[in-house]
């Protein structure tokens, strides 16, 4: 059967069909002594097979404490982590659960054979054409509260809720002895014989993904725990993470591949009916007997009725330097399964080291510039003070070197090296420079990238909207922004993220007095701005005005932007121009021609 469907299986191999498929669970049903479901053909089957399945279910009565080498591993950890919590406690995995040891079993027995749907007060799941859909009760969840961790272990983080070892026990003990009608297996719920199962499934999770020559692929086992009616939480878990098999066999014992086990085992337990528990009966001290941490994670009550977390979801995960983790998780919310596997994965990592854990990650980011329309290099920009001649004589083995005096690369030819007096000019869709055989130029093309000696890169592109065209550089060191740890909602995939939904790109707005804005706009075009920085410079060449060919768009934006390195009465001027005033500078300058007779504002006068 293992052989036919489940993942990673050829998809051109002969699968088998749908009634096969529920002889097979049948087949598991009957061999646990669980009613299953009831069809004629299946009836006659197992009929034939009756001796043979009676002398199996004797044998599974015996060995009923008996647990798979993973149970045993999670189990040990319990007896051991509990031993100093007084009190009798009746601790125990189940020994009989169902497995699911194939994947798509969880997602088959979801839904009676014979509906097209199956709903109770947690979850509506409903047949379609495309397979299962399942509706949990909740599809969003918040974080806040939610996550508790019993003390005793590894140290708990301010911001999880602490809560007592012999509290967590009770949870524990509860969580494993879940309400009859929690129990009920929706493949046979529409009869009068149902089946009322604890279900297992197990997972191997990538810790440490192979590096070839290096190191070998290693995985984390878990175990997922859950009464029959939160099967559709399962079949969301094998489909993201898969399905490891059958715990039992031994060539699914970790335990007997070190090579490819972190050494570490994790436990999920699925117990919605944990709300309703009250705190009193939970153990937890009246509120005048608590300790200060007690009062502020809500670790005590007043009124003997209090719920346990006030009624709401929440997730307790005991773990400690052993390796072994264990976390009941009191809501069918689907997330919470799929983030406590990626917080376990996140556990391992962290305690085998020397690997990133599941998190981890980040960008490679290089400043770029919308540079305009004209573009010549700018003393401001980061320089290595190299030349043209001393990069072909450092790196001519890279590139062909042309007659004009610029290089090709060898292996990307749409990449060329240009001189560091190198002038862009989109109107005139060139790239010119000067040497000592005269002057020279080359077509810009948008399918070329342009490199200065300095590694600064230009480029021409297309505006996000409209027709027009600009120049982008971008410097040639970037900054490695980089997360090697953090948990689900802690940023990494924002800083990997473009920012182009950040800028807007639209017309502009001007006042009833156009008159008066371009005479403001005049004024600013005049102005001196060389006392404008906190530090003064020493200006080793004349400074640029805001018309100056070799300031670029970039620069003026820049220029009008309030920075630390300003006075603060520059910037508080700054401040006091209108963005209207600031748009109309930037269109002036992005529009403007050297050889226009006029310059500033009344480029607009002459043309109205």
């Amino acid at each position: 059967m293992r052989k036919t469907f489940g993942a990673g299986i050829d998809t051109k191999t002969r699968t088998v069909n749908k009634k096969k498929k529920i002889q097979y669970i049948n087949l598991k049903l009957a061999a646990l002594g669980y009613p299953y479901y009831e069809d004629e053909r299946t009836a006659q089957f197992l009929e034939i097979a009756s001796p043979l399945l009676d002398n199996y279910k004797e044998q599974s009565r015996i060995l009923s404490s008996h647990l798979s080498p993973i149970g045993k591993r999670i189990q040990t950890f319990l007896n051991d982590y509990l031993a100093d919590v007084s009190g009798e406690k009746n601790i125990s995995l189940p020994g009989n659960s169902f497995v699911l040891d194939t994947h798509g079993l969880a997602r088959m027995m979801s839904i009676s054979p014979n509906k097209d749907s199956y709903e109770t007060d947690m979850v509506r799941s409903y047949r379609t054409a495309q397979g299962i859909l399942h509706n949990p009760k909740h599809d969003k969840r918040t974080t806040k509260g939610v996550f508790h961790v019993a003390e005793g272990g590894l140290p708990v983080p301010n911001d999880k809720k602490a809560v007592p070892k012999q509290t967590f026990a009770k949870l524990l003990e509860a969580a494993l002895a879940p309400p009859i009608d929690l129990m009920e297996l929706p493949f046979t719920s529409d009869q009068e014989e149902k089946a009322e199962v604890f279900l297992s499934l197990m997972l191997r999770p990538v810790v440490v993904p192979e590096v070839a020559g290096v190191t070998k692929e290693k995985a984390m086992e878990i175990l997922f725990l859950a009464p029959g009616n939160l099967i559709s939480n399962l079949d969301f878990v094998e489909s993201i993470f898969g399905n490891a098999g059958d715990p039992n066999l031994p060539e699914n014992d970790a335990a007997l591949d070190p090579e490819t086990w972190t050494g570490h085992s994790g436990c999920v337990i699925l117990a919605t009916h944990l709300i309703h528990m009250k705190k009193k009966d939970l153990g937890l001290p009246h509120y005048d007997d608590a300790t200060e941490r007690q009062r502020l994670d809500g670790m005590c009550w007043r009124d003997e009725n209090e719920l346990y977390n006030d009624g709401g979801a929440f997730k307790i995960t005991a773990r400690d330097e052993r390796g072994v983790v264990v976390t009941i998780i009191a809501d069918n919310y689907f997330g919470y399964c799929k983030k406590e596997v990626k917080t376990q994965i996140s556990y391992s990592a962290n305690l085998y080291g020397l690997c990133e854990e599941e998190h981890a990650g980040g960008a490679l980011a290089f400043q770029s510039y919308d540079l305009g329309e004209r573009f010549m290099l700018d003393d401001r920009l980061p320089d290595n003070n190299l030349t043209f001649k001393e990069i072909t004589r450092l790196y001519g083995d890279m590139m062909d070197i042309q007659p004009e005096g610029y290089g090709q690369d060898k292996n990307y030819p749409n990449i060329l090296y240009v001189p560091e007096n190198a002038e862009f000019n989109i109107y005139e869709q060139t790239v010119s420079w000067t040497n000592g055989k005269g002057n020279h130029s080359i077509k810009l093309l948008p399918t070329k990238y342009y490199i200065l000696p300095s590694g600064y890169r230009i480029q021409m592109r297309k505006r996000m909207n409209g027709h027009h065209w600009h120049l982008t550089g971008a410097v040639a060191e970037g900054t490695l922004c980089h997360k090697p740890c953090t948990v689900s909602g802690g940023g990494k995939s924002e800083i990997s993220k473009s920012i182009r939904d950040a800028m807007i790109q639209g017309s502009v707005i001007v006042s009833d007095d156009l008159q008066k804005d371009l005479d403001m706009v005049d004024e600013i075009m005049q102005k001196d701005f060389t006392h404008r920085f906190k530090i003064p410079v020493d200006y080793k060449r004349p400074p640029r005005s805001i018309m100056d060919t070799n300031r670029s768009l970039g620069s003026v934006i820049k220029l009008l932007t309030p920075a630390n390195e300003y006075t603060d009465e520059y910037n508080d001027w700054l401040k006091s121009v209108p963005q209207r005033i600031k748009d109309l500078i930037y269109i002036v300058k992005r529009r403007y021609h050297t050889e226009w007779t006029n310059t500033g504002a009344s480029i607009f006068r002459s043309t109205r």
